[in-house]
């Protein structure tokens, strides 16, 4: 039996990932996402989930390299086998932890700037950002976690600026490129 193959899914934030998943999902993949990690440490913890609090608890963790997949390999290894998409890749460390464990396609999806702004004032997630100046503080804080070289690392490319119908369809494309 051969090793466990994993979609993993980066992008910066807004871009459309959660999205993206959610079509995986309802195609029948199961999903795993890493910022659930960082959610669930805050909650043990007792710590308020604002855009601050969970930005600190994922800077410390990041800081461990790839504690967080980590934290996710081992909830992978409880699921059933089959394809899984893991969404919320942020660094090569976290690509190469999966990677010395699973079969991994690493996929990313883009949208500019702006799009992405308007997409998190209107998700209204505790740790969305409701300013221009937070929304670039935290692309900044993505991008020190090292997703720039994730994305530049993807073995393919969704564009997502152009509607849920152009996503769906970039999905079924990817799907095909992959024989699945």
């Amino acid at each position: 039996m051969g090793r466990r193959r994993l979609i993993l899914v980066t992008g910066m934030t807004g871009s459309g990932k959660t999205t993206l998943c959610g079509i995986m999902r309802e195609s029948g993949l199961r999903l795993l996402t890493m910022g659930d990690v960082i959610r669930e440490l805050a909650r043990r913890g007792g710590v308020e989930p604002t855009p601050e609090n969970l930005g600190r608890l994922a800077t410390e963790i990041r800081e461990e390299e790839d504690a967080v997949a980590v934290r996710c390999m081992e909830m992978l290894r409880r699921m059933p086998e089959g394809l899984t998409v893991v969404d919320g890749i942020r660094s090569l460390a976290e690509i190469d932890a999966f990677k010395n464990s699973f079969d991994v396609i690493l996929v990313a999806v883009h949208a500019s700037p702006l799009s992405r702004f308007k997409r998190l004032t209107k998700r209204g997630r505790s740790d969305d950002p409701v300013t221009w100046e937070e929304f670039r503080e935290r692309d900044m804080r993505e991008l020190g976690f090292g997703i720039g070289d994730a994305i530049a690392m993807a073995d393919a490319m969704i564009i997502n600026d152009d509607g849920l119908d152009q996503l769906r369809a970039s999905f079924e494309g990817l799907m095909e490129r992959l024989g699945v």
